[in-house]
C-alpha cells in the first residue's frame, strides 16, 4: 500500500515495508472536510495514497491561508513539524476525495529508532519538506506572481483543474482576482 510513496522518496526492504504497513489504519475523507484542526490534539502520521489535500491556517481577519498543497503518493509534513506539544499548529483539508494512510506518530517514532531504513526515510520526507518551504518562501519574496504561478504549474501539473482557485491564489500569496487576470493572460 505504501511502497509507491517509499520508492517515489526513499526505497526501502520489504522488510522494512511491512513493519511500517503493519501499523498504518486507512481513513478515507470527504471532499472539503478538515481532518486536522489546528489548535485540536492531533499524535499521527498521513501518507497520502490518492487524493489532494491542503494545509491552511487563519490569518488575522480570519481569512484562509493556504501554506501547502500534497497529492497522492505524498507525505504530509512531518508530526515533528505541524505539531507544537501535540497539538496541531495547522489545519488539513481534503480538496477532492482523499485516501490517507495514518500511523500514530509514537508507533512511527520508535519504528524509526529501531530501523535504519525507516529512518532514513524519515529523515528525507524531513529533508524534503524544508526544502519545499524555503522554496516557497524564496519564491514569495522573489519572484513575480506570474513566476509563482509558472512554478506553481510546474509543481503541481494540473492540480489548477482540481483544487478551488482561492486556495491556489492564497498559497500564491495574490488576490483571486489577481490569479484570474494571471491564467487570462497566459491563456493567450
Amino acid at each position: 500500500m505504501l511502497e509507491r510513496i517509499t520508492e517515489k522518496i526513499y526505497p526501502i526492504s520489504r522488510t522494512s515495508l511491512q513493519a511500517l504497513e503493519s501499523l498504518i489504519e486507512v481513513e478515507i475523507f470527504e471532499k472539503r472536510a478538515t481532518f486536522v484542526r489546528a489548535g485540536k490534539p492531533n499524535d499521527k502520521e498521513y501518507f497520502v495514497l490518492d487524493g489532494v489535500c491542503r494545509s491552511y491556517l487563519l490569518n488575522p481577519k480570519g481569512e484562509e491561508i493556504t501554506i501547502s498543497f500534497y497529492t497522492a503518493d505524498s507525505v504530509l509534513a512531518p508530526h515533528l513539524t505541524r505539531t507544537r506539544a501535540g497539538i496541531s499548529r495547522l489545519n488539513y483539508q481534503a480538496l477532492a476525495p482523499l485516501k490517507v494512510a495514518s500511523i500514530a506518530a509514537a508507533a512511527f517514532d520508535q519504528l524509526r529508532i529501531d530501523n535504519a531504513e525507516i529512518r532514513n526515510f524519515a529523515q528525507v520526507v524531513l529533508q524534503n519538506e524544508l526544502y519545499r518551504k524555503v522554496e516557497k518562501e524564496i519564491g514569495l519574496a522573489s519572484l513575480t506572481a506570474k513566476d509563482r504561478l509558472l512554478e506553481f504549474r510546474a509543481a503541481f501539473p494540473m492540480l489548477e483543474n482540481i483544487v478551488p482557485h482561492p486556495d491556489i491564489a492564497s498559497y500564491l500569496g495574490i488576490t483571486n482576482i489577481s490569479l484570474s487576470r494571471l491564467r487570462k493572460e497566459l491563456k493567450k
